[in-house]
C-alpha cells in the first residue's frame, strides 16, 4: 500500500464528508463550492505531478486502513 501525504489524505477525507452532507442536503451551494474546492485540491496535489492516479491508486486513497490489501487478495487469491 503506498503512502499519500496527510494533507492530500485529509483533503480526501473532506471531500467524502462533504459529499455525504451534499448528497442529505442538495441544493446547498456552500457545499457545492466546497466540494469543487475540495476536489481541485486532490486532483491536482502535487503527489500527482509524476503521473495521472491510477484507478487503484484512487480506491487506497479513499480506503487508507488497508482495505485494498484485502481486495487484491480476494481477487488473487
Amino acid at each position: 500500500m503506498r503512502r499519500f501525504p496527510d494533507d492530500l489524505v485529509q483533503a480526501q477525507q473532506e471531500w467524502c464528508a462533504t459529499y455525504r452532507q451534499l448528497a442529505a442536503r442538495p441544493g446547498r451551494t456552500e457545499l457545492r463550492r466546497r466540494l469543487l474546492r475540495l476536489s481541485t485540491q486532490v486532483f491536482f496535489h502535487p503527489y500527482w505531478q509524476q503521473g495521472r492516479p491510477s484507478p487503484t491508486a484512487w480506491w487506497e486513497l479513499r480506503h487508507p486502513e488497508g482495505a485494498a490489501a484485502d481486495v487484491r487478495e480476494r481477487l488473487t487469491g
